[in-house]
């Protein structure tokens, strides 16, 4: 990205959009950042909180549809594909309307951005698309694998996509940490499982992972940042010391633990100082030198799990980061 360029978010009203648009504004100074979203209300609210910034430019749309996807991209040069259907029992219970946005949609984004000559596409994909055990993780997963296929598809285009995939981001609409602290006052934090564990990132590290990856990216790389773990009571204690823990039991197609990186991809994943990155089988890019780069192969029995971690956030860090996130007086939206 450099200061002349034209970049597109979908999902832009989001808790990713709110927080990459004024890093990215800040850090390269692009020409213009569009917000492309479909609710209304969440743009103006948006638009006010940015003073109606000149170089915001907000659209209305759908992933779902292509040919207004195909004319919000004109004249773009890079993208960042954030809009999904996220919350787990969601997605379990309106199984189609989370394959039209996660699976359908994603195949939009891919065509219309072929189509424009769009010069770099990165996708936001989650620990769930790892071994997938509910549909999110499910459609996650396949959407995945149309990024990563999408650069074989014809040698005619020049558009390269790839894929970033973290944990349960901190702090974000619809995740723990703001749940525990909206129960805080009834003296008791429901539990689902004491064994469960998450992987923990904030939001900033999460764009800064998506710049990376468009400074690293050569096509069909899936980048997995490497960060801390937590534990779900550690979590509670964290938030609220003196609570009772109730324990509730799992939702419909929650996991235990999380896994980014299954032991199946060991042979094509590579090791960085501050992250991982998987490479395709396809058109043997896993032994492509370029993409490789300076990357050292993970063992043969290399997976990357939650609970097997061997970086833990502890109490202590994380009262703090509540702390100054409470201060701030943040609020991470939704899509």
């Amino acid at each position: 990205m450099h200061s002349n360029s034209t970049i597109l978010i979908t999902g832009g009203t989001g808790s990713f959009g709110n927080i990459f648009v004024p890093m990215t504004l800040k850090r390269f100074s692009p020409k213009l950042v569009i917000v492309y979203s479909r609710d209304e209300m969440k743009q103006w609210e948006m638009a006010m909180r940015f003073n109606n910034d000149p170089r915001i430019k907000f659209v209305i749309g759908d992933v779902r549809d292509k040919e207004r996807l195909h004319s919000a991209l004109a004249g773009v040069d890079y993208v960042i594909h954030a809009a999904a259907t996220k919350i787990v029992p969601t997605a379990e219970y309106n199984p189609i309307e989370c394959i039209k946005t996660n699976i359908n949609g994603a195949a939009n984004v891919i065509e219309a951005c072929i189509a424009q000559g769009i010069q770099k596409v990165v996708a936001l994909s989650t620990d769930k698309a790892s071994n997938p055990i509910n549909l999110y993780g499910a459609t996650k997963l396949a959407s995945d694998k149309l990024f990563v296929a999408a650069n074989g598809i014809s040698d005619a285009h020049t558009t390269t996509f790839s894929v970033v995939r973290y944990g349960n981001v901190m702090g974000s609409r619809g995740s723990v940490i703001p749940f525990f602290l909206s129960k805080v006052k009834t003296g008791v934090l429901p539990i689902t499982d004491p064994r469960m564990t998450r992987f923990m990132i904030t939001l900033e590290q999460g764009v800064e992972l998506v710049w990376h990856a468009f400074e690293d990216m050569e096509g069909g790389e899936i980048y997995v940042k490497r960060i801390p773990s937590m534990n779900i009571c550690d979590i509670a204690k964290a938030v609220a010391p003196n609570a009772e823990h109730l324990l509730i039991g799992i939702r419909p197609g929650e996991k235990i633990h999380e896994q980014m990186i299954g032991i199946e991809d060991a042979p094509y994943t590579y090791g960085y100082p501050g992250n991982f990155k998987i490479l395709p089988m396809l058109h043997n890019f896993y032994k492509d030198p370029i993409r490789i780069k300076d990357g050292q192969l993970v063992n043969e029995d290399f997976y990357y799990s939650s609970d097997t971690n061997s970086e833990w956030m502890t109490i202590d860090s994380l009262r703090q980061w509540i702390s100054e996130f409470q201060s701030q007086n943040i609020t991470y939206h939704g899509n």
